[in-house]
């Protein structure tokens, strides 16, 4: 089965415009492990002369030597491979010759040498038509020591992408014959991370069911393991930690209760989680952003359904091949998938002028016992909608019912002199237009495939 190259639209013009521009070129292109970051550097010299080196966890006198055998095939020139040269030396030959240098994995040659950043400082400096690209897989070592203002390039960038998963829409693009209940289903075992959507679209393909895909000595089983031990000292206190919240203990004090750390440990091990990106703290949207209203999320979906699923099954899972019981608690897992869907749904709308305003900010809200799914605000035009969202198929008066108590809800946000909308995205929702005529937003699965474009401009 071939490999998709799904979006990146902006991602590849701006690496291009760099190639072609006059002036010498910085460029930094980072994320986590299979976003990737390798086939948007390669396809974007596609045509291009250009050096791709990937840099191996070798000595660096290996990277170094098989770095001049490329050097001499792109110059044409076989001595080069043979020669003593040195980094500085072989970038010499190559500022002003129109290549583009690629540098996948640089972490890799800083580990083994972090002397190499100031070499390569020294080498920037002093060219004058230079073309070098540098990715990493290790968000913390490329934004702290290739970025941070510590670091001898800092300041050198002439630009810096940091790679985001696709969004839920883009997965329509690898599954163009599923429905979309089905690619929700998908969605959150993968989230946006193209290397998962390849292999889960290879398994289906093959005739597996999607509980299939992460069976022991499969790739998906094991993968959120290998990345994350290659992040982090201490493991086990951080798995426990990330546990709690992929089973919904998102505030802290309830992350403290289901570790049984002490709480300086939790704080301390949160804030690396975050530098890392693994873990996000978020605020209720419109409210002041303070400690005490914080709640913690995993980054992305995969690591989620990691550690909900396979992380306290693995012994299960080795065993016997499945999870007793696994069907009823995904599908209330998707509860939480469906949320993050529908609010990439609403920014689609709200982008292509399908909602009542253009919202600038949007998020979960919460306040003690009481929670809105979703608040879109538009603070300068003083416009909100308040949104809940159900992973389930509602009749009309059930949907009322949730309608009603949105507006109950949305007195307590205080919003008093603003104008209100009120909306409902489900996985199916009966006598929608008797609703929408009562002024109400609403959405289901359905409207899916009448409201989103899947012409590589998501």
């Amino acid at each position: 089965m071939s490999e998709l190259f799904v979006n990146r639209i902006r991602e590849l013009e701006a690496l291009r415009k760099a190639y072609l521009s006059e002036r010498k070129e910085l460029i930094l292109v980072y994320g986590r492990r299979r976003i990737g970051k390798t086939e948007l550097v390669k396809r974007s010299v596609e045509g291009i002369p250009h050096v791709y080196f990937f840099a191996e966890e070798a000595l660096e006198s290996e990277n170094l030597s098989t770095f001049r055998g490329l050097v001499g095939k792109a110059l044409k020139n076989p001595l080069i491979g043979r020669a003593e040269l040195s980094w500085e030396e072989l970038f010499e030959l190559l500022d002003g010759s129109g290549v583009v240098v690629i540098i996948d994995e640089f972490p890799n040659l800083i580990r083994q040498n972090p002397g190499m950043l100031s070499k390569f400082q020294k080498i920037w400096d002093g060219s004058r038509g230079l073309k070098l690209v540098l990715t990493g897989s290790s968000v913390s070592v490329m934004e702290s020591q290739v970025l941070g203002h510590r670091s001898p390039l800092y300041g050198r960038r002439t630009l810096s992408l940091r790679l985001n998963p696709l969004i839920f829409f883009h997965l329509r693009e690898f599954f163009p014959d599923r429905g979309w209940e089905e690619l929700v289903r998908i969605y959150g075992i993968t989230d946006g991370i193209p290397a998962y959507i390849q292999e889960v679209r290879f398994r289906l393909s093959a005739g597996e069911r999607l509980e299939e895909v992460f069976r022991p000595n499969k790739p998906l089983f094991d993968e959120a393991e290998f990345l994350l031990r290659s992040e982090l000292r201490e493991p086990r206190r951080y798995f426990s930690i990330l546990r709690a919240i992929a089973f919904g203990k998102t505030r802290f004090g309830e992350i403290v209760s289901f570790t049984g750390l002490p709480s300086s440990t939790v704080s301390k091990y949160l804030d690396n989680l975050q530098e890392l990106h693994i873990v996000e703290e978020r605020h209720p949207v419109g409210e002041p952003e303070r400690r005490r209203n914080a709640r913690y999320y995993i980054s992305d979906l995969y690591f989620t359904f990691w550690f909900r699923f396979v992380y306290p099954n693995r012994s299960q899972l080795l065993e016997y091949g499945h999870i007793e019981g696994f069907e009823e608690e995904y599908n209330r897992y998707l509860g939480f998938v469906f949320e993050k869907v529908a609010e990439q749904f609403l920014v689609k709308l709200s982008k292509s002028g399908n909602l009542p305003f253009r919202f600038t900010k949007i998020g979960r809200w919460w306040r003690k016992n009481e929670e809105i799914d979703m608040l879109a605000m538009n603070e300068r035009e003083k416009r909100a909608l308040f949104v809940e969202v159900k992973w389930k198929s509602l009749g009309e008066r059930e949907a009322r019912g949730i309608l009603r108590d949105l507006e109950r809800k949305s007195e307590l946000v205080g919003l008093d002199d603003w104008e209100k909308g009120y909306g409902l995205v489900a996985k199916e929702v009966g006598s929608k237009e008797e609703l929408r005529e009562n002024g109400y937003l609403v959405w289901d699965l359905g409207d899916f495939e009448r409201l989103i474009s899947f012409e590589g401009k998501v």
